[in-house]
């Protein structure tokens, strides 16, 4: 965690803090849901059925997430074995929207592939045609998901860059701004020059980005991906990509993290960041301190400020 939040932590409770950045072992989580009375997880770290299924009668009984993101939790399984779930909502929006935008602007713009023509010293100057890109102001894009980050987004394309805003939700939503509803992911897909994902990860949206929703898509459209990577089937969107059936992918997330295919990495089309989504000093601070007000609730017997 930031300095700010461990020093808080260490403060107000007996914790332990590991220094390994991995995720979890098995052997990690068994130990943390049979000797500690919070676990305060992260993305990575698998508390699944099985996990539970090692612990016969956990101690812990609380997973205070850090992270809006909690596919990695079987909460259900949690649930059944005594155990409250929280999570970081609100904390992440603006962060995560501005990494979307930033995604859509590098990829349009081919701001990675120039960066990289000018670190190896081949450039050799303006000219007319040159790394000739989509210009973003005034397009039509197409956001796949519209709770608080997908509105977050479509907010910035707005009003920032004048562009048309269609969404893909379960019910009508009225962001303050014109936006109109898709029917179905195809025919958003079909519309758009730009498609934004930002769907919870999970069974439900694993694979939402297939084969037909690529070859829905545009020649000249670009896919960005916030989201969670197995929300894209990543082989289809690499063979999209490699017969030009889309212009190009922004990435920020990938299905089997933190491995990125080698056929990715290697397409200059194609803009790829280290899951940069909530990476500010202030955002990931203040997931820390939700995630410890989660716990300072639960300790003191009052209501989980923001129960999964």
């Amino acid at each position: 965690m930031t300095a700010e939040v461990e020093s808080r932590a260490r403060a107000e409770f007996d914790v332990e803090i590991r220094d390994d950045t991995s995720p979890l072992t098995a052997e990690e989580r068994h130990r943390a849901l049979a000797e500690f009375d919070v676990v305060v997880p992260t993305l990575g770290d698998q508390f699944d059925a099985a996990t539970f299924v090692s612990v016969t009668a956990p101690r812990c009984k609380l997973l205070a997430n850090f992270g809006v993101g909690f596919n990695h939790i079987d909460v259900a399984v949690a649930r059944s074995a005594g155990l409250a779930v929280s999570n970081t909502p609100g904390a992440v929006t603006d962060a995560t929207a501005d990494i979307a935008l930033t995604l859509m602007l590098m990829t349009a713009r081919r701001a990675g592939e120039g960066e990289r023509l000018v670190r190896s010293g081949a450039w050799q100057g303006w000219h007319p045609t040159q790394m000739l890109g989509m210009h973003l102001t005034g397009k039509h894009v197409g956001v796949v998901g519209f709770g608080r980050i997908g509105a977050a987004i479509a907010r910035r394309c707005h009003y920032g860059f004048g562009m048309s805003v269609s969404y893909l939700a379960r019910g009508d939503k009225s962001p303050g701004f014109p936006v109109q509803r898709a029917q179905s992911l195809t025919a958003l897909a079909a519309a758009v020059d730009v498609l934004v994902l930002a769907v919870p990860g999970g069974a439900d949206t694993r694979h939402l980005i297939n084969r037909d929703v690529l070859a829905a898509m545009r020649p000249s459209a670009l896919l960005i991906n916030i989201a969670r990577g197995e929300v894209v089937d990543e082989a289809a969107l690499i063979a999209a990509l490699e017969k030009r059936e889309i212009a190009g992918a922004g990435l920020d997330v990938y299905e089997c993290e933190p491995k990125v295919p080698d056929a990715l990495r290697h397409m200059e089309q194609v803009t790829l960041l280290p899951h940069l989504g909530t990476a500010t000093e202030e955002v990931r601070s203040n997931m820390g301190h939700l995630a410890l007000d989660n716990v300072t609730a639960f300790l003191a017997g009052k209501p989980l400020i923001s129960p999964v």
